[in-house]
């Protein structure tokens, strides 16, 4: 897995309000910057990217095909940061009190350690606490109140008295031991993959009958870097989100065979 990128959130807030107004001037007033300041920024973007988000036509310049995803996940982080000010903000006018989040490992490390980070520099007279684990346990502390928010695989029922709000949808790729070669699906496994219990594990299942693979579990683990390297031992192949899928591990990807979303 390749190291987080340290992005501001700020600069993904740029690369919205472009994508929101017509001009860059009117994008730049919308989020009270100077013009020079929001071009700067946004080169910033790019280069911390190594992604090409803008093409010019003639003096004007348009969004490539590339930016699509850095947009889509800029949307959902200024969501989720919205949310968290949101709650802080009825939680205490005066910016005290506490806020107890439980997130899936993949959501703190991969798609928002920057909103936490800035919801902490923001708010630092809040007593905040946050809870790594599976989505199953989320949902139980969230049910016995034990949370006032969660970031979780989309469960096929929502919990009485709570809302859901849709963050990003992840892809979800068949990893298998080095030097597997190209097989029919139905010569698929055996498989290691996450928990009986788990949303994750019901949402593979499903998907690796529909194209005809056996899913012979011979291990399971909440953690996708075990079931990584349990895969790259050669004791079976697994099916993991692919921002989790380790690049210094030798195993080789395969396609996309399903996808979960995640909420808040």
């Amino acid at each position: 897995m390749a190291d987080p990128l340290d992005i501001p959130l700020r600069q993904l807030e740029y690369l919205v309000a472009v994508a929101d107004h017509s001009t860059w001037s009117a994008a730049a007033a919308s989020i009270g910057v100077s013009a020079p300041a929001l071009s700067q920024g946004l080169a910033d973007l790019e280069r911390r990217l190594g992604v090409q988000l803008f093409d010019r036509q003639g003096r004007r310049r348009v969004l490539t095909d590339l930016a699509e995803p850095v947009l889509q996940h800029a949307r959902t982080m200024q969501t989720m940061s919205h949310d968290l000010a949101q709650w802080a903000e009825r939680v205490n006018t005066l910016k005290i009190g506490a806020l107890r989040v439980g997130m899936l490992d993949v959501g703190a490390v991969v798609h928002f350690p920057e909103v936490l980070r800035t919801f902490r520099s923001d708010f630092p007279d809040i007593r905040f606490h946050l809870t790594v684990a599976p989505s199953s346990e989320l949902l139980a502390g969230l049910r016995r109140s034990d949370f006032d928010l969660i970031v979780c695989v989309k469960p096929s029922e929502t919990p009485p008295s709570t809302t859901s709000t849709h963050l990003l949808e992840e892809e979800l790729v068949v990893v298998r031991p080095p030097d597997t070669g190209s097989l029919p699906a139905r010569k698929w496994g055996p498989w290691v993959l996450f928990p009986q219990n788990s949303q994750t594990r019901t949402l593979i299942e499903r998907n690796l009958r529909d194209i005809g693979a056996s899913p012979q579990v011979v291990a399971e683990s909440h953690q996708p870097d075990v079931l990584a390297q349990m895969v790259s031992l050669g004791l079976g192949w697994g099916v993991l989100p692919i921002a989790q899928v380790p690049s210094h591990l030798d195993v080789e990807i395969g396609d996309v065979i399903v996808t979960r979303n995640l909420v808040i």
